[in-house]
């Protein structure tokens, strides 16, 4: 494995100026190795969004780099941003962001044209228990299987990073669980590294790697041993 697949070195980003201005990142520092499903734990405003937009080459740091597989994405022009965007990056947000007039097999499939090497559409269907729903439009469908098709439409892009901002912010408990269970799934099936954004402290027991975060730098860094299932986790 790769120890130092990302690596985020001395992220510094500050919002504003002169009085109103508002330091975010304050010198944030982790790596994290391929393959590994990464909570990034913190209260809000504790920087973990502009650090994710950070990584997804949505935002630009003040300071500092991103490196993902020894690429520097400060390095990169805005072509090579956008296409490492497209091949490499998969976004899953709170808000499922579907487009309405696409049945859930077509919406799948979007994530799949922007690929070199998109997975079978139809085993990611089946993996997300969407069989039964996929010639159905997003306002067929409840809040949870929303955002399952949110999933299947990051993860059939293959991409090597899954960035997941609070993908069950808006969503039950119950239907929470069966969530993280299936990023959970995707993540060992598949492979991609998962880098979850969450204020909720229970999720950081099914994760690998848990990077807690407070006022724009790292508190916590630590490897969990025994991971917990998400169908047991309790909040």
């Amino acid at each position: 494995m790769n120890e130092s697949f990302l690596v985020i070195h001395d992220l510094k980003k500050s919002f504003g100026s002169g009085e109103a201005r508002q330091e975010v990142l304050r010198g944030m520092e982790f790596s994290v190795k391929r393959g590994e499903f990464c909570v990034l734990l913190g209260p809000s405003g504790s920087g973990k969004s502009t650090l994710l937009n950070i990584i997804g080459g949505i935002d630009t740091p003040d300071s500092g780099y991103v490196s993902i597989n020894g690429d520097r994405l400060e390095d990169m022009s805005e072509k090579q941003l956008t296409m490492y965007r497209r091949r490499h990056l998969g976004y899953v947000f709170q808000m499922y962001n579907l487009i309405p007039n696409l049945n859930v097999k077509e919406n799948i499939e979007v994530g799949a044209y922007l690929s070199d090497k998109p997975l079978d559409v139809e085993e990611v269907i089946t993996t997300l228990g969407l069989q039964d729903h996929k010639y159905k439009y997003p306002n067929q469908l409840s809040g949870g299987q929303q955002q399952r098709v949110s999933i299947g439409r990051a993860v059939v892009k293959n991409p090597d990073i899954l960035l997941c901002d609070e993908p069950t912010g808006a969503l039950d408990y119950k239907t929470s669980k069966e969530i993280l269970s299936l990023i959970s799934d995707c993540n060992s099936k598949f492979g991609s590294t998962v880098i979850m954004v969450t204020h909720n402290e229970a999720i950081r027991y099914m994760a690998d790697h848990v990077i807690k975060l407070r006022d724009g730098i790292v508190r916590h860094n630590d490897i969990n041993e025994v991971k917990t299932p998400a169908d047991e986790l309790e909040w």
